[in-house]
């Protein structure tokens, strides 16, 4: 304990607070040595309950110096207490199920009552033994729901549940096991919860500390249980990484250090930067460690696969991490570049990043930067349509590329909306070509942004205009064959012309909304033009475009209806002098024009195929 803390305590003179605990705690010990266990649990309830009414007054008045000064008079009667060689044991063992929790939420008044709680539990630690008081501490770490200002109650725990891991003795792989996603589920409720920066630094670093224990533990073990350990370690690290990243400050000196140490911990698990954003497998780990219990454990490393991505974003983000955990980025990208199997693997861990909420933008600018290097166009795509190893990452690909799109919709900086629509595309063309038009349905199937699935339409009309161009190709010598179907069908079928449907006339029923779906509309009536013409020119019929049934259902329930609605939208706007009615008008021009162009093609063609 601090000097000064100390000198604090020796200037209060006798109170009615400390006759009043004085008469409690020595009731306790003589009804606990008398043997009246059950009237001791009273006086320890007495107790809790007087100084939780202490603790009331001083939060009721946080400015009251005198409330303040009564409350650590208190506490640091229990700490001499405590502290006095000639207690009982079972006075001890009696007190030690309820003080650490009552002394631990005075820290929320002030952060000098920090030392004394502290050194309570540390006495706690002494005289009852480890193993017992892991439990109990453990425990009382569960009760921080119920607390007002959590983030400082839990500090004085959490450094004690550290100097407990390194004083077991026996079975501490067992111990610490069953402790570690108790204090993650607290760890992630209060750094999620809380925004004192300054008082999650102080939790933080006991988090921290938490992990260099069992480090610590680790070093006196062998064979399987280190193993064990060394594994479990690994997943709380992960855990603490991406918590961290999340509620420290994007620059916060605390949370660089913090960071540096977490790599330097996770690189003695084992962990490499290359394995965590490919092979690793947080539900095969954890089954290794929690076996049939594994599912129910789950829910407590639920930020283990964003921490296994963060921790490479940080070694691009601050080089000392980077080079304290021995890692070559340069290569680890270029290995990226070059396999695309692990390239997947990677895709699939890096979107964590960009799905985390609470994340700041910086790192996920740095996730983008990332994404970007190994899918520009430069890289190796050499997927094996027949190999069916692909398919099964075909899921997480497309759950990253939601991930990009909410970016794109959601970054606040125009030059990384930019970069995130060039990683859109490379992540796409790293889609194999018989998956790639089904990817970009379901996208905009589960999209409500109009602009975005415009963007989804004219990627597609670009893939196709590309099919068109390679087929011609590849049969420039050949002599032109009448109804020939392009070559590259993975765009040209009908299931391009069922895209347009679902925008022109919504599954709901009746034409789209206007002018709110006026970018989607623009573009899929963009689309059908294009392939209408290119179709008419090619005298192909891929898509089924062609077909008068088609062209009847185009014309009476896409086309017509949508220019009734944009042909009363448009007058009623005109008649209109505001500035909606202005922006509606500009907004609907440029529809009008290709809808327009659109019923003229199909009408042609309706004539030509009576």
């Amino acid at each position: 304990m601090s000097v000064s803390v100390e000198r604090e305590i020796a200037s209060f003179r006798d109170s009615e607070i400390r006759n009043n605990l004085r008469r409690i705690l020595e009731s306790c010990s003589k009804l606990v040595e008398a043997g009246y266990f059950h009237e001791s649990e009273n006086t320890v309830s007495e107790l809790v309950k007087f100084l939780d009414s202490v603790y009331d007054v001083a939060v009721s008045d946080p400015d009251s110096e005198h409330a303040e000064n009564e409350a650590f008079e208190a506490i640091s009667e229990i700490h001499s207490y405590i502290c006095s060689p000639s207690l009982d044991q079972e006075v001890v063992d009696a007190l030690s199920f309820e003080l650490p929790k009552a002394v631990s939420k005075f820290v929320g008044i002030s952060s000098r009552f920090l030392d004394m709680a502290t050194s309570i539990i540390d006495q706690f630690i002494v005289k009852c033994g480890p193993r017992d008081m892991l439990s109990i501490l453990c425990n009382t770490l569960g009760y921080s729901s119920k607390i007002t200002k959590a983030a400082s109650y839990i500090v004085p725990l959490l450094s004690g549940i550290s100097k407990v891991f390194i004083s077991l003795q026996r079975r501490q792989f067992e111990q610490v096991k069953e402790a570690v996603p108790i204090i993650l589920n607290v760890l992630k409720v209060v750094s999620l919860e809380s925004e004192e920066e300054e008082e999650l630094e102080d939790v933080f670093d006991r988090a921290v500390g938490i992990a260099n224990s069992i480090c610590e533990v680790c070093n006196k073990l062998e064979g399987d249980a280190k193993e064990k350990l060394q594994s479990l370690l690994g997943l709380y690290v992960l855990q603490c990484m991406a918590l961290i990243s999340a509620s420290l400050g994007y620059k916060a000196s605390s949370c660089h250090s913090f960071v540096l140490q977490l790599s330097q911990i996770s690189s003695y698990c084992g962990l490499s930067y290359l394995s965590l954003v490919t092979t690793y497998d947080v539900e095969t780990v954890a089954g290794s460690i929690f076996g049939e219990d594994k599912d129910f454990y789950m829910g407590f490393l639920s930020h283990v696969k964003h921490g296994a991505a963060l921790s490479v974003i940080w070694g691009l983000v601050l080089e000392e991490v980077a080079y304290n955990a021995k890692e070559n980025l340069t290569a680890i990208k270029d290995e990226l570049c070059n396999n695309q199997t692990k390239r997947w693997q990677a895709i699939g861990i890096l979107k964590q990043v960009l799905t985390f909420v609470n994340l700041p933008w910086e790192l996920k600018k740095h996730a983008i930067d990332f994404l970007l290097y190994i899918t520009d166009g430069s890289v190796s795509r050499n997927c094996n349509e027949e190999h069916s190893e692909w398919s099964s990452y075909m899921p997480s690909l497309f759950s990253a590329l939601q991930a990009v799109k909410m970016v794109i919709m959601l970054a606040p900086e125009p030059e990384l909306r930019k970069k995130s629509f060039a990683v859109l595309k490379g992540v796409l063309a790293d889609v194999p070509n018989s998956q790639r038009l089904d990817i970009l349905k379901a996208l905009i199937t589960n999209t409500d942004s109009s602009s975005m699935i415009a963007i989804f339409m004219d990627l597609i009309r670009k893939e196709m205009h590309t099919g068109i161009c390679n087929s011609r190709s590849i049969v420039k010598d050949a002599p032109q064959i009448e109804n020939k179907a392009f070559l590259d069908t993975s765009f040209w079928n009908p299931g391009v012309i069922e895209l347009v449907e679902s925008v022109l006339r919504p599954p709901q029923g009746g034409p789209p909304f206007l002018p709110e779906q006026s970018d989607a509309v623009l573009s899929a009536l963009n689309l059908y033009r294009f392939v209408l013409m290119i179709e008419s020119a090619e005298k192909t019929n891929c898509t089924g475009v062609m077909s008068r049934n088609s062209l009847l259902k185009a014309y009476n329930e896409w086309l017509l209806p949508l220019r009734t609605l944009l042909t009363g939208i448009m007058t009623e706007s005109k008649s209109e002098y505001d500035e909606f009615a202005v922006e509606t008008v500009c907004t609907l021009n440029p529809l009008e024009l290709v809808l327009y162009r659109c019923i003229e093609l199909v009408e042609e063609k309706l004539k030509q195929s009576t």
